[in-house]
């Protein structure tokens, strides 16, 4: 994912493949469907966004999404997606 259009374009597949409005996700969000309308477009809040992908590309690292967890499942040390940033475990 390099720019705020390519997270838009996720968030768009996604709710589809759950078949979720923008109405309803905006609902379940606490966001505005004008505001998800615009982030689905690439087009809000680029500037925040971008940055963050900015300083995330800087670092070479990649930005990656995947469906959440059940909440109560654990996390083992050899999920693929447990990462340790700086100097704590």
């Amino acid at each position: 994912m390099d720019t705020i259009r390519d997270l838009g374009a996720v968030v768009r597949t996604r709710r589809h493949e759950l078949g979720v409005s923008q109405e309803e996700l905006s609902r379940r969000a606490g966001v505005s469907r004008p505001w998800l309308s615009r982030v689905e477009a690439g087009r809000h809040p680029r500037a925040e966004m971008q940055k963050i992908l900015d300083v995330l590309g800087a670092l070479e690292l990649d930005f990656t999404l995947s469906p959440a967890r059940p909440r109560g499942d654990a996390v083992t040390d050899d999920d693929p997606f447990r990462h340790h940033f700086g100097g704590g475990s």
